[in-house]
Parts: C-alpha cells; structure tokens; sequence
C-alpha cells in the first residue's frame, strides 16, 4: 500500500477511504477464518489496533481468548511476543533487565518480551500488581524506563490482554489504572451452533498453521495515522461528551469515564469508520463502542443492590445511560 499524503493535515477522501477498507477486509478475513461466527468480536480488535489502543479481552476458559489474540498478530507480518502471566512473574521478565557483559566490562540492556509490535499478555490478573503496573508506561507512553534510561519500544505497539472473569482463586483484580489503559475490553462469547460444528468438523488441523501475513507494520501504521483523520461532527464531540458527563454524575456510579476514556471512545469511533470503509463517522459508531469502549473504566458504588456481577451493573447503567440520551440528527 503506498503512502498517500498527509492524512491528519488534509483528511481523507473516499477513494482513500476505500483502499484502506480494502486492506483492512483482507486483514479482517484472515482472523475471521480462524475465530469462527464472531465478526463483531474480531473488528473490535481491529478498532484496536488502527486507533492505537490495547484490547482486554476476558471471557471464559475456552472461547477462544488467546486465539483471537495469535490469529490478529500472525495476520500481521509484524514481531509478536507471547507473556504467560503467572503469580512468579517479575516486572523485569517483562521489560528487560541490565547484565554485565564480560566483553565489554559494562552493564547492558537486555530487552524483555514487551519490545515487540504485537505483545500478548495471557491471563494478565494472574501476576501481582508490581508486574501488571510494569505495563503502565509501556501502553500509556510507548517507551520503558529502567535504571533511568529510557527506551522506545517498536511500532506499531499493542497489547492485547487475556484475563477469566469467572475464576478469581489465586488472581489479583486489574486496578482501575491498568483498566482505563485499554482502549476497549470485549467477550468474545460462546459460538453458534453452526460455528461451533465447522470448528468441529476441522479440529483435525490447527487453522493458525495456515494463516500468513496480510498487513505489514507501515501499512498498520499507514492506517492508523488515516484513522486519526477521520472526520468527526460538531455534534457528534457534543453525544461523546454527553455519555462520558453522565456516567460522572449517575448516582449508581462511584467512578465516572476518565478524559482519556472519552479520548479513546473519539479516536475508536474513527478507527471504526475507517474500517467500514468511511472517511466520516455517523452516530451510531459511538453508540456502539460505548458500551466496550466505556464500561470497563466505571466503578459501580454500594447503593446499586443487585444480583449482577459488577462488569454486568456497569454495562446495565451504560446501556440505560445510552438509551436516554438524545443522538444528534
């Protein structure tokens, strides 16, 4: 894909528009032939990574967590690094640590698995909160600091987290820090049962052992500085900021939407056009990222009594704060 012009200066136009939904239809097919029946769930982690965000992705055991997250980075002729999350894990087995070198008599950096484009971290709420916080600068600033130097890390950069819901023996909750770095968190959801009989039917090989690249990293790259120049109405800021200054002041919320919680429902609302082909963003985009985009970041207070879990309290309010606002025609 060659470079067309500078998209965040001058937009982009719908011949433009159209080349990228083209490049990113191969990309989606390619992860739709692994993860069966689930679009809705594979474009979201596409939203993901064109708007340059991280994805949390928490379900239950066997739905397909960890292949969703190896079948979007093997599409990507991009360098992957897999993390297994565990209660021993140290912060330095994720970024790296310094050595001394006999050669050369002096301490040298050695970069942990997170210096990749595509990093999946498996069952992120089985580590202590010292490693889950080794994250923190990573996908917030794109860089690491150890020992006072800093390093940048490549690009594109994504994490994508796998965690359980269901069981919480031996876990350590995300904190609402480490939450409000992901650009969305999506369930992937148990299939139909017509998906679930092709999956059976070719359980006999691996899908992952055919799948090759369709994207390199200049053209994610390409895409998402395209994505940053989608173009976004007036009213359409005003309904954003509606839902995010609802959620601060609905009395069953003890935790509102952050700033950066409405900077990234923008900026997922513009991936999101782009990749349905659009150089423009129309109402509905925001209405639906805004549960994914939106829920995660909000703490559901004591004076909701319900039989709910508290991921299900925060997307029944969000789900009724949605409804009653008013979208701009």
């Amino acid at each position: 894909m060659a470079l067309v012009k500078n998209h965040e200066a001058a937009g982009i136009d719908i011949a433009d528009a159209s080349a990228y939904a083209e490049a990113v239809t191969r990309l989606h097919g390619a992860v739709r032939s692994v993860i069966r029946g689930k679009d809705e769930a594979v474009k979201l982690a596409l939203v993901a990574l064109f708007a340059r965000g991280h994805l949390l992705i928490e379900d239950v055991p066997g739905v397909g967590k960890t292949t969703l997250a190896r079948a979007l980075a093997k599409s990507l002729d991009c360098t992957f690094q897999r993390i297994q999350f565990t209660s021993d894990l140290l912060p330095a087995d994720v970024i790296g640590t310094s050595i001394f070198a006999l050669e050369t008599q002096r301490f040298e950096f050695r970069p942990g698995p997170i210096f990749a484009n595509v990093v999946l971290a498996d069952e992120i709420n089985r580590t202590t909160p010292k490693t889950q916080s080794a994250l923190l600068e990573a996908m917030n600033e794109n860089q690491v600091t150890v020992e006072k130097t800093t390093y940048p890390l490549p690009q594109p950069f994504l994490v994508i987290a796998t965690q359980n819901p269901i069981e919480h023996h031996g876990t350590y909750p995300l904190p609402e820090s480490q939450l409000d770095r992901f650009l969305l968190r999506l369930r992937i959801g148990y299939p139909s049962t017509e998906s679930e009989r092709e999956i059976l039917v070719n359980s006999a090989r691996d899908p992952l052992d055919s799948l090759v690249p369709v994207m390199n990293a200049d053209e994610v790259a390409e895409i998402q500085r395209a994505a940053r120049a989608v173009s976004v109405d007036d009213d359409l800021v005003g309904y954003a900021l509606a839902l995010v200054e609802k959620t601060r002041h609905h009395e069953y919320l003890s935790l509102g939407v952050s700033p950066r919680g409405s900077v990234s429902l923008y900026r997922a609302a513009q991936a999101l056009a782009l990749v349905e082909g659009r150089g423009y963003t129309v109402p509905d985009d925001f209405k639906r990222l805004a549960m994914p985009v939106l829920a995660h970041r909000t703490v559901v207070n004591s004076r909701y009594v319900s039989t709910l879990k508290q991921a299900e309290q925060a997307e029944a309010i969000l789900r009724e704060i949605v409804e009653s606002t008013p979208v701009p025609l």
